[in-house]
């Protein structure tokens, strides 16, 4: 059976996650706190098997709490949730050795496979996470990806490689396809995974 914390300082936002988690089979116990002092407290009190913390809202700052909660407990299983275009928390939660990154839309699908993945100790794989073990990316899908993970806009990239915006938007789409992504989030954590990006 599962225990549950969840690190997040809006209230609408832990009781959407806890309406999301509650359903999900195998949960025995579910906590919310609203800040990072609390949530170490809490953490120590009653190790949850899963820890979900707001990569923005909890005070004083998500990803920061994640860190310090894993530094002092090695072996805690922290998720990051945020918003689905904020790159450089993706690339940050990966680079720090975080179990994964949600969406603040989170689908029930999405949360069973969550709860598999920690409950089975594997990497959380993204919702359509392809086999990449044989992905290729061209040179100039390389750049725009690259450009993506810096966070810059179909326009800037263009820019920068002396393309359109339409055409980059084209290289975009490639990526999502290639990679198994929906959004320019997964794409950039699949590169990631795959050491396209660094």
């Amino acid at each position: 059976m599962t225990r549950v914390l969840i690190c997040d300082d809006r209230r609408h936002v832990r009781e959407s996650l806890t309406r999301a988690v509650a359903g999900v089979p195998g949960v025995k116990h579910l906590d919310c706190v609203a800040r990072a002092d609390e949530l170490s407290i809490r953490y120590a009190r009653a190790r949850a098997d899963l820890v979900l913390i707001g990569t923005r809202r909890a005070a004083p700052d998500g990803l920061e709490s994640a860190r310090s909660l894993i530094a002092a407990h090695p072996g805690a299983n922290v998720v990051v949730f945020g918003e689905p275009d904020d790159v450089p928390a993706i690339v940050t939660a990966i680079a720090d050795g975080l179990r994964g990154y949600l969406r603040w839309e989170v689908s029930r699908p999405e949360v069973i496979a969550l709860f598999a993945a920690t409950l089975a100790k594997v990497s959380i794989p993204a919702p359509r996470e392809p086999s990449t073990s044989g992905v290729k990316l061209s040179e100039r899908e390389l750049q725009v990806l690259h450009g993506v993970s810096e966070g810059k806009s179909n326009e800037e990239i263009g820019r920068e490689l002396s393309l359109s915006g339409n055409t980059i938007k084209t290289h975009v789409r490639g990526l999502f396809g290639k990679l198994g992504a929906r959004d320019r989030a997964e794409a950039v954590a699949q590169g990631f995974r795959c050491g396209f990006v660094s």
